[in-house]
């Protein structure tokens, strides 16, 4: 593997092993608020210990994600120094905002939360658990802010001067449409996922007929909330479906593995083995329309497939040339009028013939059997995001099955009764991970290759080290965070299998 490889594979881990404690972390928060809320209002003590029970997994799980966390950005200065420098000024604002506002809310309210029962009152108290969660959120929103512009840049603009994108409508990033729809998309599924934790472990105690009643009010809140939480997911993926089809056309294209642009409305493949040699799919099963309604809601806009975005990227990156060698020639004198007016008119596509420095340093010599090449490397790689993309729209489904009829048993007051569906509970578990790794890989490596879509390419972001460097910290980092998982999983088990009156068995002990 090359230093760019290395350099994806070492931030592809980091962020996939520290996304395992994030979308728990995002639903516990919640679930929290509501199991005091309703401890509040009612004054029965089980409630309150509901609370203290699911809050230690939550603090173990918070200290977890913090621990695997804060290495991530370091990356972006040891593995991605020329990306940080090239867009710093953009990305970094949102990052920061997350270390001073969001991060230092979740810390003040998590010691508030753990050590103030008794000295704050009832109402005091449920503040700081909602102040808590709201931080948490805030967490996942500036993360996600940082993350959405990444994926379609807009309020900035690239200084000729300073080699540099800067910011030049911090508004426009805020409200990046992408951005938007990534963050209540991406903590909805946080909230199925703390949803499907507490009833999954809650299932398992009755499966032991230890705790029922305990148990059944957990799963209670969670089979409500998760059903609506679920349903969120769908909803607001649609409108992650909709903003990349408006923005990221080649992403949606490889995710259905559509070749050809097909006739308005196109349709949806549910099934379909993807030839990426062949730039085919064989044995499709479609559904009429359902793709055009998702991507453009419409009915008479075609949605484009590969071989015609590619066409539009040989476009793009022809055009890009003349902004580059507009640049080159605004390096040699600064006061070229006319460079200066030729990289303005077509700077939009610089970043598309930076494509060609895969293939040769002196880009601007470029023939047109390279240039087709950087074309056709806009292409990510179909069949992993196609069938990525199906597996994580199938495990949703199921969760709305599951929290529907675990929402109707607690209406009909059986969930202990039906022995099948609580080892289906059970056995759910490790799925929500499951489908938010795969969300991530969609919505990661269908960007590729791009670091920033149009803008920058990945093989440009990386750091001048070496591969041994980032080989020997790729090492390092898997067998650190691996020790943490380990370490995450023994805790867990120790106090679920403890249970709520953990500190009994304690003083027991």
């Amino acid at each position: 593997m090359d230093l760019v490889e290395l350099s994806r594979l070492q931030f592809a881990v980091t962020a996939l092993y520290h996304f395992i404690f994030v979308p728990l972390t995002l639903g516990l928060s919640v679930l929290l608020g509501i199991m005091e809320t309703v401890y509040v209002m009612t004054g029965r003590e089980i409630w309150r210990d509901l609370v203290k029970f699911w809050g230690i997994l939550f603090g173990i799980n918070f200290a977890m994600g913090v621990a695997t966390g804060i290495t991530m950005e370091f990356q972006f200065g040891t593995n991605w120094a020329y990306y940080s420098q090239y867009v710093g000024d953009v990305f970094g604002a949102p990052l920061a905002i997350e270390g001073l506002m969001a991060f230092f809310l979740e810390a003040t309210f998590v010691g508030l939360f753990f050590f103030a029962w008794d000295k704050l009152s009832k109402v005091q108290h449920l503040i700081a658990t909602w102040l808590l969660a709201i931080g948490t959120n805030f967490s996942a929103l500036w993360i996600l802010i940082a993350n959405g512009w990444m994926q379609y840049p807009v309020g900035a603009h690239f200084n000729a001067d300073t080699m540099r994108m800067e910011v030049s409508d911090f508004m426009e990033v805020l409200f990046n449409p992408v951005a938007q729809a990534k963050f209540v998309h991406t903590v909805s599924a946080g909230y199925v996922t703390g949803s499907v934790f507490v009833l999954a472990i809650s299932a398992w105690y009755l499966l032991k007929g230890r705790n029922v009643e305990f148990a059944k009010r957990s799963m209670t809140v969670a089979a409500s909330f998760g059903l609506a939480s679920a349903l969120s997911v769908v909803v607001l993926g649609d409108e992650s479906g909709y903003t990349a089809g408006q923005n990221q056309k080649m992403k949606i294209a490889a995710i259905e593995a559509m070749w050809e642009t097909e006739p308005a409305p196109a349709s949806y493949t549910v099934f379909g083995l993807p030839d990426l040699g062949a730039h085919k799919t064989h044995l499709e099963v479609k559904v009429p329309w359902m793709l055009g309604l998702i991507a453009t809601r419409s009915i008479d806009t075609p949605v484009p497939g590969i071989s015609e975005l590619v066409g539009i990227a040989q476009k793009n990156i022809a055009d890009g040339l003349i902004a580059y060698k507009a640049l080159a020639a605004i390096k040699k004198n600064p006061h070229d009028a006319q460079a200066r007016a030729d990289l303005d008119d077509h700077v939009g596509h610089l970043g598309y013939a930076l494509l060609l420095k895969n293939i040769r340093p002196d880009i601007e010599n470029a023939t047109p059997d390279e240039i087709t090449r950087a074309a056709n490397s806009t292409i990510p790689n179909v069949p992993v995001l196609f069938w990525s993309f199906r597996v994580m729209v199938g495990l949703g489904l199921w969760f709305i099955a599951l929290f529907a009829f675990s929402f109707w048993l607690s209406a009909k007051r059986q969930l202990d009764r039906w022995r099948p569906y609580l080892w289906a509970a059970l056995l759910t578990l490790p799925l929500p991970w499951v489908a938010a790794e795969l969300g991530w890989v969609v919505a990661e490596y269908g960007r590729q290759p791009w670091v920033i879509v149009g803008v920058m390419p990945t093989a440009l972001g990386v750091s001048s080290t070496t591969t041994t460097n980032v080989t020997l910290s790729l090492l390092g980092f898997v067998l650190f965070y691996s020790a943490l998982l380990v370490v995450d999983f023994y805790l867990l088990r120790k106090y679920i299998k403890l249970g709520p009156d953990a500190p009994q068995h304690e003083e027991a002990a």
